[in-house]
């Protein structure tokens, strides 16, 4: 049996308080505000990720994991998000918090692992995400990892003047399997 979480370049363990201000560091970088959310880019208070954090521990219906190291570093975090039990779906997400931590295949790991989590430990059926078309590293990721675009909400955001689509990508639990 594999270790849970764990594979040889990072592993996932739950988020604590002493995260909080690294993630309210990231939140300070305009390209990691606008990546991962289509809310305008705002700086985030170590109080309200503080919030987010008891939110998260409240919730029979997320899981969000930090990404960490083998040196224990943060690197960023994933999610599993808005199950829904009944069919057995899920959102997926991830954060890479700095960039000296892009580009090393700690993300493509990171996911691969949540995948994993979501398909053998959690018995979902399929899993789902959002990306912003101007992202295309988180696009590379996805597809690499499987994930098959569905469709695209033309035009859905816009920033700096230009407008940008927000497509969705879906995984079945026997493709990830294949």
């Amino acid at each position: 049996m594999e270790t849970l979480l764990r594979g040889t370049q990072v592993y996932l363990n739950r988020l604590t308080k002493s995260d909080l201000p690294t993630i309210a560091s990231w939140y300070e970088d305009t390209d990691f505000s606008r990546r991962f959310d289509a809310l305008p880019a705002l700086p985030k208070t170590v109080d309200q990720l503080e919030s987010w954090l008891d939110e998260i521990s409240d919730s029979n219906s997320q899981f969000t994991f930090a990404i960490r190291g083998v040196d224990n570093e943060l690197i960023g975090y994933v999610e599993l998000d808005s199950i829904l039990w009944s069919q057995q779906n899920g959102w997926v997400s991830i954060a890479i918090g700095s960039k000296q931590h892009q580009g090393k295949g700690y993300g493509t790991e990171a996911m691969s692992l949540l995948i994993d989590f979501a398909f053998n430990e959690c018995n979902l059926h399929r899993l789902q995400l959002t990306v912003f078309s101007y992202n295309l590293p988180a696009i590379r990721l996805y597809e690499k990892l499987g994930f098959t675009k569905e469709g695209s909400h033309r035009e859905f955001v816009l920033r700096d003047g230009e407008t940008y689509d927000m497509h969705l990508y879906g995984l079945l639990a026997r493709e990830w399997k294949a």
